[in-house]
């Protein structure tokens, strides 16, 4: 358990290096003084260095916890969450290397903050690996399905800039909208890590224990309060209150969490848009992205799909399919996270093809490489916390 625990600090180590690096990106931007870039390039520098640092500490936690547990730690929620946290970091900081531009640095790295926190707030506790993740292929296609959708998450951050950059704030339209609509999905991850932390000081939730599909007795333990429970349930501990019964093939456990950070984000949403900010919060940050230039921007996004797409592929398709041919007997059977997988795939595919064949760039190009890391998001919360599939276990 002494790896574990060292592992556990290293993580909360690299944290901190993440959030200081994340503070002085935003002093280089927003500090940038009119008569030259001396504050741009000193606090630009440190913060490249602090994230390298914070790297550091993050890939040692990696391997304590591998020599800890005894297995590459990509088995569930929180070390697959943590090391996509990780990739996404790996990939702002080779294009980072390469352009040398704070205002991605401030774009990507709260990201990648929000990602490792969202992780923090799944159960950490080490348990025995089940026979279906005892394979060479879980860090072989996790691993590197992970590191393609770190550097696809690059292209999320350059097509935001481009966004903000381009959009006007004065007239309504969609890009307007949809900007705000990403704003608040942000918002709401955050709301996640704020309304867990709340609730899980409070002691809010309950158990309640329910027959499955299978005919089996199953009990959740809820840490939020309860909003939702399979169908029959009986509560065995907690408040008791209005909660809905829904069918057994939802997991109404992480439905209930879900539901409960949206609740958490629309609230932090509404302080910053009605109360601090009082301006929406894209507008807000427009002037950051307008020190970028637009043809940069774009061509960050098109060089991370270019790249971040073939890992993907063929991590998360190709590697996948061999492995399931070899524990279920199949390439393919249509489970939930495989279908959205392939949609990532295809989504980003599509972008490639659009902008090779059709010359697209600026706008519609930038909107696909957010909605592509949109998707990416969904398969990893709400496919992972609502759906039921083989990759349940997870």
């Amino acid at each position: 358990m002494e790896w574990i625990d060292w592992s556990s600090r290293m993580l909360f180590i690299a944290f901190i290096f993440y959030a200081v690096s994340t503070v002085l990106f935003t002093i280089a931007v927003s500090g940038m003084r009119k008569d030259g870039n001396v504050n741009r390039v000193a606090y630009g520098k440190y913060a490249y260095l602090l994230a390298i640092i914070g790297f550091a500490s993050q890939l040692t936690y990696f391997f304590m916890r591998w020599a800890g547990v005894g297995y590459a730690p990509v088995s569930n929620l929180y070390e697959y969450t943590t090391f996509f946290g990780m990739m996404m970091v790996v990939g702002f900081l080779v294009v980072y290397g390469i352009y040398k531009n704070d205002v991605l640095g401030l774009f990507a790295m709260p990201v990648a903050l929000l990602v490792i926190a969202f992780a923090s707030m799944f159960s950490s506790e080490v348990a025995p690996l089940i026979p279906a993740l005892n394979s060479v292929w879980l860090k072989i296609h996790v691993t590197t399905a992970a590191l393609g959708q770190g550097i696809l998450a690059i292209s999320f951050a350059s097509g935001l800039i481009f966004l903000l950059n381009e959009t006007s704030m004065k007239e309504q339209s969609k890009s307007r909208t949809w900007l705000e609509v990403t704003m608040f999905t942000l918002m709401c991850v955050l709301g996640f890590i704020l309304v867990s932390m709340l609730f899980k000081g409070i002691g809010s939730g309950g158990v309640v224990e329910f027959t499955n599909d299978r005919g089996q007795t199953e009990s959740y333990e809820y840490l939020m309060p309860i909003l939702f429970v399979p169908e029959g349930a009986q509560l065995l501990s907690g408040a008791s209150g209005l909660s809905l019964e829904l069918p057994n093939w939802i997991n109404t456990l992480k439905l209930n969490t879900l539901v409960w950070s949206i609740i958490g984000g629309a609230v932090i949403y509404v302080l910053l848009r009605f109360v601090i900010l009082r301006k929406r919060v894209a507008e807000a940050l427009q002037p950051l992205a307008k020190k970028v230039d637009l043809d940069l921007a774009d061509e960050i996004s098109y060089r991370s799909v270019a790249i971040g797409l073939p890992v993907f592929i063929l991590g998360g398709l190709i590697f996948a399919m061999i492995w399931a041919q070899i524990a279920w007997n199949r390439f393919w059977g249509w489970d939930p996270k495989e279908v959205w997988a392939l949609i990532t795939m295809l989504t980003y595919v599509y972008y490639l093809h659009m902008r090779i064949q059709r010359g697209w760039t600026g706008t519609r190009a930038a909107w696909l490489c957010v909605g592509g890391f949109g998707i990416i998001m969904f398969n990893l919360v709400f496919v992972n916390l609502v759906i039921a599939g083989l990759h349940s276990y997870a």
